[in-house]
C-alpha cells in the first residue's frame, strides 16, 4: 500500500519548509546604509549620489573641486539624507587614504571617477596615456581598496560597485587607451570579488553605453561617430543618466546578495550584436 499524502493542515502544523515558504521579494532600499561616490561632482557621478539618497543611503561625495560636489550635496540634503563633502584626487594615495580611512562608516562604493581622451592609436601621447591609467586604473584601485579594509572594519560586508563601461567588453577605433583600462577594471572586478567574498563584499561592474553627459557631449558634435553610434546601440538611441542610476541602487541593495563579480551591462544591446 502506498503512503498516505499529507494533508494541508498536517504540513502547516510541522511549520513552513523551503517548498511552502512564500518567497519575499528583497528589498532595493538602502536606509541606513552610508554610500560613498567618487566623481561625485557631475554627470553620472552626481546621478549615482542622487540614486543612492533616494533609496534612502547617506552619501559621501568625492570629487576634486568643492564647487560642483556642494550643488550635489544640496540636492541630497533635499531628499533629507546626509551628504559629506570631500575633495579629494583619487591618484593620490595619502588623500585617498585619509578620506575613506576617515569615514565612521562605510557600505557602499560606486567607484566612479575616470575620464577620456580620445585620439588614434597610433598618435596616442604618453601624456594622456599616463594620464588615463593614473585616473581610470590606479585612481579606481586605491579608492576600491580603502574602501575595502572600511568595510571589513564593521564585518557586515557591503558592495563595491567598480564603473566601467561597454567598452570593457569590446574594442573601439580611437579609444585605445580607454578601452585598457575598462578591460583592467573588469579583470580587477573579478580578483576583488573572488578575494573579499569571504568578507561579505559583492564586487561588481557597472557598465553603460554612450551616456549624454558633459564629458561625453564634445563627441556627438561630429555627426558621422553620432550616426555610427547610434547605429551600433539596437534601441537607437543615447543612454540618458537616469538610465544607469537604478542599476546601480540594484547592485548596492540586498536585491543583488548574490551577485558578485559580475559586469551589469546597461548599453542598449551594443554587446549583443
Amino acid at each position: 500500500m502506498g503512503e498516505r499524502l499529507s494533508t494541508r493542515s498536517e504540513i502547516s502544523d510541522a511549520g513552513p519548509t523551503a517548498e511552502t515558504r512564500r518567497p519575499k521579494t528583497p528589498s532595493l532600499r538602502l536606509d541606513g546604509r552610508v554610500a560613498a561616490v567618487t566623481g561625485a561632482g557631475g554627470g553620472l557621478g552626481r546621478g549615482y549620489a542622487l540614486a543612492l539618497a533616494e533609496a534612502g543611503a547617506d552619501v559621501v561625495l568625492l570629487g576634486r573641486g568643492s564647487g560642483r560636489i556642494e550643488q550635489v550635496a544640496e540636492q541630497i540634503e533635499d531628499l533629507n539624507r546626509r551628504a559629506w563633502r570631500v575633495v579629494c584626487d583619487v591618484t593620490d594615495t595619502r588623500q585617498v587614504e585619509t578620506a575613506i580611512g576617515s569615514l565612521e562608516r562605510l557600505d557602499v562604493l560606486v567607484n566612479n571617477a575616470g575620464t577620456n581622451v580620445p585620439e588614434p592609436f597610433l598618435e596616442v601621447s604618453e601624456e594622456n596615456l599616463d594620464k588615463m591609467l593614473a585616473l581610470n586604473v590606479k585612481g579606481a584601485f586605491l579608492v576600491a581598496q580603502a574602501a575595502a579594509r572600511k568595510i571589513i572594519e564593521r564585518g557586515e560586508g557591503g558592495s563595491i560597485i567598480n564603473v566601467t563601461s561597454q567598452m570593457g567588453h569590446v574594442g573601439a577605433a580611437r579609444r585605445t587607451v580607454y578601452v585598457t583600462t575598462k578591460h583592467a577594471l573588469e579583470g580587477l572586478t573579478k580578483a576583488m570579488a573572488v578575494e573579499l567574498a569571504p568578507y561579505g563584499i559583492r564586487v561588481n561592474c557597472l557598465a553603460p553605453t554612450f551616456v549624454e553627459t558633459p564629458m561625453t557631449r564634445p563627441f556627438f558634435e561630429d555627426e558621422e561617430f553620432k550616426k555610427d553610434t547610434l547605429s551600433r546601440i539596437p534601441l537607437g538611441r543615447l543612454a540618458q543618466i537616469e538610465d544607469v542610476m537604478g542599476a546601480a541602487v540594484f547592485l548596492a541593495s540586498p536585491a543583488a546578495a548574490m551577485v558578485t563579480g559580475t559586469s551589469l551591462l546597461v548599453d542598449g544591446g551594443w554587446t549583443a550584436q
